[in-house]
């Protein structure tokens, strides 16, 4: 398996899911490449996984960008996730993601209903305010005020729990609001937390 099972060129023989895997998966690839410690950008579903990474093995992870991530789904989230079906993406839609998987047509429709479970899972993303006050990585979070997903006091939630934590929200920036005009202002700010260049750390 791998962190993204399923995505890209990846299949996923278990047909199905969950960031708590996506995390054991990750640390087989490390153990497996002998990388002790690692710095980390995760947006969205990669976000997500670090969270669980930083948790089950702090150590392990010196510092990480979080983009458009959550410690639970929100209901509004949810509510989005009940719509999603292959049977109601348009052909535009079914256009893109062929682009980005390449396992055929059944592939991209075991993506759809996954993100459909998701509106039922409780215990997969459930981090508490203690929980998350366990992470020792240098963590920058990053969000869109305009996020459909998650509201913006999600990652308020994020920044007052993790220790070492900074925020960054994007004004009228969607989900995963770091591409388009303020993709080189990303790249260039991610890279400076990551390298520690930031004073007062």
């Amino acid at each position: 398996m791998c962190p993204t099972c399923g995505h890209g060129r990846s299949n996923n023989p278990s047909g199905e899911f969950t960031f708590r895997q996506s995390a054991l998966d990750l640390f087989a690839l490390l153990d497996h490449l002998n990388i002790a410690q690692f710095k980390a950008i995760g947006v969205s579903l990669g976000a997500k996984t670090l969270l669980h990474v930083a948790t089950q093995q702090p150590a392990r992870v010196e510092a990480m960008v979080l983009v458009s991530a959550t410690p639970y789904f929100p209901e509004q989230a949810r509510k989005i996730m009940r719509q999603v079906s292959p049977d109601n993406r348009t052909e535009a839609e079914w256009q893109q993601m062929r682009q980005w998987h390449k396992q055929g047509d059944e592939q991209i429709r075991a993506l759809w209903r996954m993100s459909n479970a998701f509106k039922d899972s409780y215990d997969d993303m459930n981090f508490t305010p203690p929980y998350l006050s366990t992470i020792t990585a240098r963590t920058l979070i990053v969000h869109g005020d305009r996020d459909p997903l998650y509201p913006v006091r999600m990652a308020v939630e994020l920044y007052t729990s993790i220790p070492r934590s900074y925020l960054w929200v994007v004004p009228n920036g969607g989900h995963g609001p770091i591409f388009g005009n303020i993709a080189a202002q990303f790249v260039e700010t991610s890279l400076a937390f990551l390298r520690n260049e930031w004073n007062g750390q």
